[in-house]
């Protein structure tokens, strides 16, 4: 929770995500009223922001000049209220990763012609239940992937999913790279290129789309990886004739620190122009934390305040299998007292907010200033909104909480 450089504010304060009268407000509503309705964690999002985060990349396309497409990646928050509210703006797609999310998918209103699978380790199981459905396009992981889908059903179109061997993260942090110097599942790698195109040919596929996927949560700084890595992905295209669409994969970032530069995507979007510049073929951009993160909040009850030796404990009532993503990838949410008990930065103490799963790694934020707590008060979590309830576990039978769409 750290003023900004001026000591006006707060780095992550903007419009519609404030203090109000000494009350942490968010999408129009007061924190820590909703939360006292909760009776435990309680995940918040916000419509507008969502809406808006879907209108600026879209904007951001449209300055490419080049047709476009965009798939909301479902893995990162699978709430049907807001996967139904993007469905009905008809102004994105969504991009699945098993036949379950499929199932959703549909449910929550989204044709099969706007729906597309990139999945890996996909079954024979699987695959028969993907290709029930004619309009679905289905990105191709791995060679056996191919061949078992001209196995069932040659002469099908597919998309390929490459892996250009360049990639780039958040804080350039291996775990969020899902390409580069270490091997990774994702993908066919420049080495396989012949062979997957032999099985294209022998299984008699028609390959119309092509998908790279590179990292997660790339900012400012990493935009000139990223641009190398998508003009290594696009070099995939010279022996593709038929190719009407090139997914550029997801992986957008935000801020999640004071001092982290927003992406410009501006800049994003004219490295894009430049690249397709001359090439017949779609954008498609399959984001999911650039929808949904900063429009998401967890908001914890503090259950206790004690110093043991030289560290104080702020506790909270909820761990990190409700959002696994801090623990796993180094990707922090921004802790934030809903009602400050004194706006005197000064007055403030340094603790480590602390969990209520029996893990060490079980922290939300270690040896930072807040205000002082007692039991009773709350603490919202910020940039919640993505792989947080999605990816939340029942570890030590403590996986309750409650999810509102403002």
């Amino acid at each position: 929770m750290t003023p900004d450089a001026a000591g006006t504010g707060f780095w992550w304060e903007r419009d519609e995500l404030r203090y109000r009268h000494g009350r942490l407000t968010f999408a129009g509503a007061d924190v820590a009223a909703l939360a006292a309705t909760a009776e435990g964690p309680l995940y918040l999002y916000s419509a507008a922001r969502i809406r808006a985060n879907l209108a600026r990349l879209r904007e951001a396309l449209r300055s490419t000049e080049r047709p476009h497409r965009v798939y909301y990646a479902m893995k990162a928050n699978r709430n049907p209220q807001i996967l139904s509210m993007l469905a009905g703006t008809g102004e994105c797609g969504i991009d699945i990763c098993s036949p379950d999310e499929l199932d959703h998918a549909l449910a929550c209103g989204f044709p099969v012609e706007r729906i597309s699978f990139t999945g890996t380790g996909v079954s024979r199981r699987d695959m028969a239940r993907l290709l029930a459905h004619d309009g679905l396009t289905i990105n191709c992981d791995s060679i056996g992937m191919i061949d078992r889908i001209g196995d069932q059903l040659p002469g099908r179109e597919i998309g390929i999913r490459v892996n250009p061997g360049r990639g780039v993260g958040y804080g350039d942090d291996p775990r969020l790279t899902y390409a580069g110097m270490r091997t990774t599942k994702f993908g066919i790698y420049r080495e396989q290129w012949d062979a997957a195109l032999a099985t294209v040919r022998n299984r008699h596929l028609r390959v119309t789309s092509l998908h790279f996927h590179v990292g997660c949560g790339y900012l400012d700084r990493q935009l000139g990886d990223w641009e190398a890595a998508l003009a290594a992905g696009l070099q995939f295209l010279d022996q593709l004739p038929d190719v009407r669409v090139v997914n550029i994969g997801g992986g957008l970032g935000l801020p999640h620190r004071a001092g982290d530069q927003p992406l410009d995507l501006a800049r994003w979007a004219s490295a894009l122009r430049h690249h397709f510049a001359g090439r017949p073929v779609e954008i498609a951009v399959e984001p999911g934390d650039y929808l949904v993160k900063d429009a998401g909040m967890l908001v914890l009850g503090v259950t206790n305040v004690e110093r043991k030796r030289d560290t104080l404990f702020v506790s909270v009532d909820g761990g990190f299998n409700l959002h696994p993503e801090p623990a796993f990838y180094g990707l922090p949410c921004e802790p934030v007292a809903c009602v400050p008990r004194t706006a005197d930065v000064a007055a403030w103490q340094r603790c480590t907010i602390a969990g209520n799963i029996n893990e060490a790694l079980d922290l939300w934020g270690e040896d930072i200033a807040m205000p002082p707590f007692e039991e009773g008060d709350y603490i919202a979590l910020l940039n919640a909104g993505g792989y947080g309830a999605a990816m939340s576990s029942n570890h030590c039978m403590r996986g309750k909480f409650q999810e509102r769409l403002i």
